[in-house]
């Protein structure tokens, strides 16, 4: 099958900031596809769960590099998102055309589908569902085996139970030591401690307090983007 014969349902492409990760605050384009099939508690992105048109892989490139000419930036740093990229089979084969162009390709996905079949040069971003997504029983523990020093771990903490949780995890499969950073990220929208239905989310500054606290060798991170456009806009 040719390129001109795969497509995926995209929600969209844009270049902005990179809100998130150790390439936090780095320009880059996002290529955000439709779909997921878990329904997180805190889920930012619900539009992207139907909305959405069809585009063949060179039609996705063509986007991708004109973002690029228009911003006349050429860092080459690309991230492929949701939704959940992965259940899109043909993902694997745009991403795969990234890494041949020499983009870097980040790969933001849930800890609920395999990532044994990706790419090798793809830099994988596996959020696994803490007790406070809803969907703790959806993660697929057998990733662990195939993450790889380049990768990163996050973990979304909404309570002082979810980070007791995460912090279990990350000490029980030694996951530090794993990847290149393990991410601790409270939930945005509520991070000023109000409460999310219930439970009581934890607040950032609790947050940090924990990490401290118990030594925990991980990356505090807040959502760059939310920060600088608001929780609301799309497209950054």
């Amino acid at each position: 099958m040719h390129d001109t014969d795969k497509t995926l349902m995209i929600n969209e492409i844009f270049y902005s900031i990179q809100g998130e990760s150790t390439w936090s605050g780095v320009p880059c384009i996002f290529v955000r596809l439709t779909g997921c099939q878990l329904r997180c508690r805190y889920c930012d992105t619900e539009y992207a769960f139907y909305q959405g048109r069809r585009m063949t892989i060179p039609q996705i490139l063509e986007a991708i590099n004109r973002l690029v000419d228009e911003a006349a930036d050429h860092s080459r740093l690309v991230q492929i998102t949701g939704g959940e990229p992965l259940l899109q089979p043909h993902v694997h084969d745009l991403m795969t055309r990234l890494c041949d162009d020499k983009w870097v390709v980040l790969l933001e996905t849930s800890g609920a589908c395999d990532i044994s079949i990706c790419d090798s040069r793809v830099q994988r971003i596996v959020d696994f569902k803490t007790p406070g997504s809803g969907h703790v029983d959806d993660n697929l523990w057998s990733n662990i085996a195939f993450l790889a020093r380049q990768d990163q771990v996050k973990f979304v903490i909404c309570s002082r139970m979810d980070y007791e949780w995460a912090r279990d995890i990350v000490q029980h499969h030694q996951l530090c030591h794993k990847v290149s950073a393990v991410l601790f990220s409270p939930v945005m929208e509520v991070g000023d401690g109000r409460e999310l239905p219930g439970m009581q989310a934890a607040s950032y500054s609790d947050l940090a307090s924990w990490i401290l606290a118990d030594k925990l060798p991980v990356r505090f991170q807040l959502q760059l983007h939310k920060l600088i456009w608001g929780v609301e806009v799309r497209g950054v």
